[in-house]
């Protein structure tokens, strides 16, 4: 089968390579249904991230249970799945306590920008959904693998609340469905810092109530402005550089909390400046597998529709252009069909 491939900065090639087997007793092969370029996976693809040898690449993905292994039992061929990017086996003790992401046996998933994808542990990484979905639910619930997790991981770490004032740091994909998270939640204000008027748009339609352009002293001095001189909340951040990290903990009230999920790229903080701001910091890789089934759930019955954030739909063996359209964006994300 023909797979995407990073092989050097902005060198994706879609070239062949063996199709997976089961290897473990706990894997399970699934068929892609639709895959998509990830915001992190621009890192490689920049040169920022280095790798040292050609890299099948993709971590998002949904599809059909094609082959499972002997061990399997939660899921069956036939069923329509959806996975996070870190498998997880669900049942150690971190994993209980609902940090699937960090699962003592957990594996990152990669490859999935192909027709087939090996899944370990596929009893505690997968997720079946209540039946076949039609093509126009795909996209939606594609998201529910990485981005919306991840936008929602980053409101609950930030601990979204009714009536809350929330600040979104990065108008991303995952920082658009942390908006629509924050209002899933019961945030009364919700605050988009964005340049982008397409990115700008679709935030007010997630639930911004105020968009601003400012950045690094200037947005936190706006923020302050809008905020009566307090500060937010909760504030997402959802970039993982210096700018918006400092962005995001000078933009959040005393007391306030910081939900940060952007793959942190050259962070430092200053340990005094953080002693005295008296704000929560939590974060990390999503735990996507502790939220799936209730995400999955407001997909199925039309409560949201994260899919939106999609705004180009390729053929597979054009992943090529989807990384440079957003590489330079010109697309907050795309999608690749098999």
């Amino acid at each position: 089968m023909r797979v995407a491939v990073l092989h050097a900065p902005r060198d994706i090639r879609f070239e062949e390579r063996d199709a997976p087997r089961i290897i473990k007793p706990t894997d399970a092969i699934i068929r892609i249904s639709a895959a998509c370029v990830c915001g992190s996976d621009l890192w490689p693809y920049r040169g920022i991230q280095p790798i040292t040898e050609p890299t099948p690449m993709g971590h998002e993905y949904c599809g059909i249970v094609d082959e499972v292994g002997s061990s399997v039992s939660s899921i069956k061929p036939g069923q329509f799945v959806i996975g996070s990017f870190f498998t997880s086996d669900n049942t150690c003790p971190t994993c209980r306590i609902g940090y699937q992401s960090s699962c003592q046996n957990r594996e990152l998933v990669g490859g999935a920008q192909a027709p087939f994808l090996r899944v370990p542990l596929a009893d505690g990484t997968l997720v079946a959904t209540p039946g076949l979905p039609s093509e126009e639910l795909i996209p939606n619930l594609l998201t529910l693998s990485d981005v919306m997790g991840t936008g929602w991981f980053a409101a609950d770490a930030a601990n979204v609340k009714p009536g809350n004032t929330v600040v979104v740091v990065g108008d991303g994909a995952v920082g658009l469905l942390g908006v629509l998270s924050a209002r899933q939640m019961g945030a009364e204000r919700i605050i988009a810092m964005s340049r982008h008027e397409t990115r700008q748009k679709l935030a007010r339609e997630f639930g911004a109530t105020d968009i601003v352009t400012e950045r690094g002293e200037e947005g936190v001095d706006r923020i302050k402005e809008l905020t009566n001189g307090i500060g937010a909340d909760s504030v997402l951040e959802c970039v993982g550089t210096q700018e918006s990290m400092m962005q995001a903990i000078r933009s959040t009230r005393p007391g306030g909390y910081v939900g940060y999920v952007g793959v942190p790229h050259g962070v430092e903080l200053n340990g005094e400046e953080l002693f005295f701001a008296h704000v929560h910091l939590h974060g990390g890789p999503a735990p996507v597998r502790r939220y799936l089934p209730g995400l999955i759930e407001l997909v199925w019955n039309g409560k949201i529709s994260p899919g939106k954030v999609f705004d180009l739909i390729l053929p597979l063996d054009q992943v090529a252009e989807g990384y440079r359209a957003m590489d330079e964006r010109r697309a907050i994300k795309a999608l690749l069909r098999p």
